[in-house]
């Protein structure tokens, strides 16, 4: 019997804590057996030992032969590969069955999380915010979740940049279903996703907020972009607070209701943040890691080498949704004018249509990568 069909024999006993599985494993792998009397040597009852010894075994083979694929792995706890900053947590999980990449989660991380359900300005911040953090170096760390979640992974592809998602199910019950296209993309782009859950297990509501720790627990430091009062983005904050880890939160407009867990967390004493550089910064300032010495610049649009069409238009599109009339008004211009204007910005990029007028787009380009040291 190897470790892998011991570790995954000992997910299946309940009643143990974390320190006395360990330690059973290591017993059992040393022996390089586990029949009933090195089981009761172990200190397990009659019922663990017969959960240990009756593993499924249709389960047990499907495990095994997933894990023969080359981009399949399951990382116990007791490997010199396990993350550092995760095993620094108090309920870190014994295993993770991983799809991608394993090295990715030992690289230094960022959370990125909100609402399932964001409006355009949180939409819009948040592709900007994880492309620059993901240029920086900085592998962008989620959900998978609709919303923010699926943002933040999307804009780190986007960028050429690196990123991880943990799951709230098993492996093979990749949840929410719209985004099995983009859980592909994550692992071919050297990506990974990974659950502490059997491979077998479907979605389910207490999973969540568990999962959440491993999020913030691989994490620096975690960014909420928008959330309810109420949201899981919320418990993911709380945990990274308690995990000793740094917190920021982007404000938004009052009278949204994704505005207020924000709010409440700058409240609290989480970082405002108004641009990535506010957490790269800080991250600085904490010597939790250190960019190589060289001129690395971030530009939005505003800022870049292309040249800006009709400049006073544009700096009257804000990031709420601003109408037609409201930016004529603003520039000084004629209706009509305004309309081409704008249908010529939005062809190149700077402000996107949306119901009720246009938002102003912020965009990562041009950045020069930074290796990280830690």
């Amino acid at each position: 019997m190897g470790p892998t069909e011991i570790w995954l024999r000992l997910s299946g006993v309940s009643g143990i804590s974390l320190t006395q599985r360990i330690q059973v494993a290591a017993s059992l792998i040393r022996l390089g057996m586990a029949g009933k009397h090195e089981l009761a040597e172990a200190g397990f009852s009659e019922e663990q030992s017969a959960a240990f010894l009756n593993y499924n075994p249709v389960t047990l083979e499907k495990t095994l032969r997933w894990l023969d694929h080359p981009d399949h792995h399951l990382l116990t706890c007791d490997s010199a590969d396990y993350p550092k900053r995760l095993r620094e947590i108090s309920s870190f999980p014994p295993m993770l069955f991983i799809a991608g990449n394993p090295e990715i989660l030992k690289t230094p991380q960022i959370a990125v999380v909100g609402s399932r359900k964001c409006s355009v300005y949180g939409r819009n911040w948040g592709t900007y915010f994880s492309q620059v953090l993901a240029l920086s170096g900085l592998t962008i760390s989620s959900g998978l979740a609709l919303g923010i979640d699926g943002i933040a992974h999307r804009a780190a592809l986007e960028a050429g940049g690196k990123t991880l998602a943990v799951l709230g199910s098993g492996l093979c019950h990749l949840y929410p279903h719209q985004h099995k296209g983009l859980a592909k993309e994550i692992v071919e782009a050297g990506g990974a996703l990974i659950s502490e859950y059997p491979l077998s297990m479907t979605p389910q509501p207490q999973n969540f907020p568990r999962r959440n720790r491993i999020i913030s627990g691989l994490s620096l430091g975690v960014l909420v972009i928008e959330a309810a009062m109420n949201s899981g983005s919320l418990v993911t904050a709380k945990l990274a607070l308690e995990q000793n880890r740094d917190v920021y939160a982007l404000p938004g407009a009052l009278g949204n209701p994704g505005s207020a867990g924000p709010h409440w967390l700058i409240q609290q004493g989480a970082l405002l943040t108004e641009h990535p550089d506010s957490i790269l910064e800080q991250l600085r300032s904490d010597l939790k890691w250190l960019p190589v010495a060289q001129n690395s610049i971030i530009y939005s649009p505003e800022e870049g080498n292309t040249p800006l069409p009709f400049a006073e238009v544009l700096a009257n599109v804000g990031d709420e949704v601003t109408p037609v009339d409201v930016v004529a008004e603003r520039a000084g211009q004629p209706v009509p004018a305004i309309v081409a204007k704008l249908l010529e910005l939005e062809l190149a990029g700077w402000i996107a249509a949306v119901p009720g007028g246009y938002v102003r787009l912020r965009r990562a380009s041009h950045v020069r990568r930074t290796n990280v040291l830690i």
